[in-house]
C-alpha cells in the first residue's frame, strides 16, 4: 500500500508528549521515524507507569512503529556520526529549550548547511524568541498564560485542573503536524527547507476563539465558569443525576432547548433561561438529580436534543458507535500483550493495514542498522 509520507525520513529528538505524538502521526502516514534517545534510560516517557513486563504503556502508545537510536549527543564525535542521516532526512523535530540544539551543534543553521531542504520543527512552550523563551513550563502553565484556564477553572476554594492537554496537543502536536506538511508542500515548489517555531502557549489561543472575540476585541468581562460556553447558561452545562453521573446538556439552539425542557418538564416560566438564569439552572439541576442517569439517557436519546451522559474513558472505548467506526481496532504489541493503539485523526486511507500491530522500539534497537 502506498502512503502519502512513505518517502519521508524524520529524525525525532523530542520527548514526552507533543513531539512524539506529532512524529507518531507522521509514522502512521508512512514516514520512517528515527527516534534519538539518551543511552541507559532512553527518553523520560520510558520510565512512566503503568507498565507491562517493564515496558511503559505511555511510551508504547506514542512511539508505535518508530525506530530507536541510543546516542549521547554530548559525546565527542556524536554529532559527526549523524551527518549521513542529517543529509538524507526530510524533517527534524526537536523539543529542547531554545539554544540547546545550537550548543550541541545541531541547530537549524548548522543542519541546513548539510541539508538546505530540511524541515526543522522546534516545539517549545513559549517559542524561540521573546522574554519568556527560556522559561520552564507545562501544559497548565501554557493554558494559564494564554488566558484559557481563567475561563472555567472551578470554584475559587477548590479550583479544577484542565481535563485535557490543550497546549501540549492542541498547541504543540497539531500545529507541528500542520506546519510540517505545509513546509513539505512548499519545498516541493522551492526546494528549500524552513525552521518552524512552534510555541505551545500560542497554539492554545485558538481553542478559545470566542473568548478572544468577547474578552479581547469587545473588551467585555468573562466570568470564570459563567459564560455561554463555560456553564453560565442553563442550556449548556453539566448536571448531576441521582447516581452521581453527569448529564452534559448542550442544548444551545432553541429547538434543542425546547425539546430538553419538554423531557424534564421544566415549568414554562423558567424556560427563558436569560430571564432569571440562577432560578432556571437551579430548577433544571433539581429535576435532573431526582432520577438516575439511565433514566435520562433513554429520554434524551429519543429527544435528540444534544444532551448526553458523560462517559468514562473505558465506556467510550466500548461505545458501539466508536467500535463500529473502527476507532480501537488497531493494536500495539507491548511485551507479550496486544493493547489498543491510540486513536489518531488520520484518515484510514492514509494509514497502514489495521492488522499491523508494530511495537514501539527497544532502546537503541536500530543502532546497528544506522552504524551508530
Amino acid at each position: 500500500m502506498t502512503q502519502p509520507l512513505d518517502d519521508i525520513l524524520v529524525l525525532d529528538f523530542s520527548t514526552l508528549l507533543p513531539g512524539p505524538m506529532a512524529t507518531l502521526m507522521l509514522a502512521e502516514a508512512g514516514a520512517e521515524v528515527i527516534k534519538l534517545e539518551r543511552p541507559g534510560t532512553g527518553e523520560d516517557m520510558r520510565l512512566t507507569e503503568p507498565k507491562i513486563e517493564g515496558r511503559s504503556l505511555g511510551y508504547a502508545i506514542l512511539n508505535r512503529g518508530k525506530k530507536s537510536v541510543a546516542l549521547d549527543l554530548k559525546a565527542a564525535g556524536a554529532v559527526a556520526s549523524l551527518r549521513s542521516l542529517i543529509k538524507t532526512a526530510d524533517v527534524i523535530v526537536e523539543q529542547f529549550r531554545p539554544g540547546v540544539m545550537d550548543r550541541l551543534g545541531l541547530g537549524y543553521n548548522a543542519v541546513r548547511m548539510l541539508n538546505p531542504g530540511i524541515i526543522y520543527c522546534s516545539i517549545t512552550g513559549y517559542g524561540q524568541s521573546g522574554p519568556k523563551r527560556d522559561a520552564a513550563g507545562h501544559d497548565m502553565n501554557y493554558v494559564g498564560d494564554a488566558g484559557i484556564l481563567s475561563l472555567s477553572s472551578g470554584p475559587v476554594d477548590s479550583p479544577t485542573a484542565p481535563f485535557g492537554l490543550i497546549a501540549d496537543i492542541g498547541g504543540g502536536t497539531y500545529p507541528a503536524i500542520m506546519n510540517i506538511l505545509l513546509a513539505l508542500r512548499q519545498r516541493d515548489k522551492t526546494g528549500q527547507g524552513v525552521h518552524l517555531d512552534i510555541a505551545m502557549s500560542e497554539g492554545a489561543f485558538a481553542f478559545a476563539y470566542w473568548a478572544h472575540t468577547k474578552g479581547v476585541i469587545a473588551g467585555e468581562p468573562i466570568e470564570n465558569g459563567g459564560d455561554r460556553l463555560t456553564g453560565g447558561r442553563a442550556r449548556y452545562r453539566l448536571y448531576s443525576a441521582s447516581d452521581g453521573r453527569q448529564v452534559a446538556v448542550g442544548a444551545l439552539e432553541q429547538k434543542f432547548w425546547s425539546a430538553f425542557c419538554n423531557v424534564i418538564d421544566l415549568p414554562r416560566h423558567l424556560r427563558d433561561d436569560l430571564a432569571d438564569p440562577a432560578a432556571t439552572k437551579a430548577e433544571v439541576a433539581r429535576r435532573i438529580v431526582a432520577r438516575p442517569s439511565a433514566h435520562w439517557a433513554l429520554l434524551l436519546d429519543a429527544a435528540d436534543c444534544c444532551c448526553t451522559i458523560v462517559k468514562t474513558p473505558a465506556e467510550a472505548a466500548a461505545d458501539p458507535h466508536f467500535t463500529a467506526r473502527g476507532m480501537f481496532e488497531r493494536m500495539v504489541s507491548v511485551g507479550g500483550e496486544q493493547v489498543p493503539a491510540l486513536p489518531l485523526p488520520i484518515a484510514p486511507e492514509f494509514r497502514g493495514a489495521v492488522a499491523d500491530s508494530r511495537a514501539a522500539p527497544d532502546l537503541g534497537e536500530q543502532n546497528a542498522e544506522f552504524g551508530l
